[in-house]
């Protein structure tokens, strides 16, 4: 992604965020479930997005993951990353988000305008609605697409959370990268 690849009403936006909020199947995820024989699941991640999440608190900005359903394989990431704001089971994201914020001291005060949600379908909408940077992914549902104020260039899957990174830290001068 390049820095002009983004409108300056998404830079402007993508500029204040404090926090990043990411969904984990169809973003961090390509959105497949894979069941063993044994019934155990598995879920792959792409390392890309991992050191984008990293990089992202690096800079200031914390990370947090909330999803609607329950998995080990989130949670193990999640500890990989060193990221301590994790929801899964999510009945309402919005109220995740409110929830978190609210037992976070140092975010208690943040404005949701200062938020990045990012998500793929139409349990993301209610969030997307509240946040100052609602961002989907082009192979997420059409209604998600159209909620969000940005679609990714890359697909679930495939390092979202590294170009969603790439166009924060940029927009917030914060990009040290050629």
């Amino acid at each position: 992604m390049t820095q002009d690849a983004a409108p300056q009403e998404i830079r402007d936006r993508a500029a204040q965020i404090a926090l990043a909020v990411f969904d984990v199947d169809g973003v961090l995820t390509d959105g497949k479930l894979y069941y063993a024989a044994d019934g155990t699941e598995t879920k792959a991640f792409h390392v890309q997005d991992g050191s984008a999440l990293k990089l992202l608190r690096a800079h200031g900005v914390e990370v947090a993951i909330i999803t609607g359903r329950q998995s080990p394989m989130v949670a193990r990431r999640a500890r990989e990353l060193g990221i301590k704001m994790l929801v899964q089971n999510a009945g309402s994201k919005a109220d995740a988000l409110a929830g978190l914020l609210a037992r976070h001291e140092t975010l208690a005060a943040l404005p949701l305008s200062r938020c990045c949600a990012v998500g793929d379908d139409l349990q993301d909408i209610e969030l997307f609605g509240r946040v100052g940077l609602a961002i989907s992914v082009p192979n997420g549902h059409p209604s998600a697409q159209r909620s969000a104020h940005w679609v990714t260039q890359t697909a679930g899957g495939q390092g979202v959370a590294r170009e969603v990174a790439e166009l924060i830290l940029r927009s917030q001068n914060s990009w040290t990268y050629p």
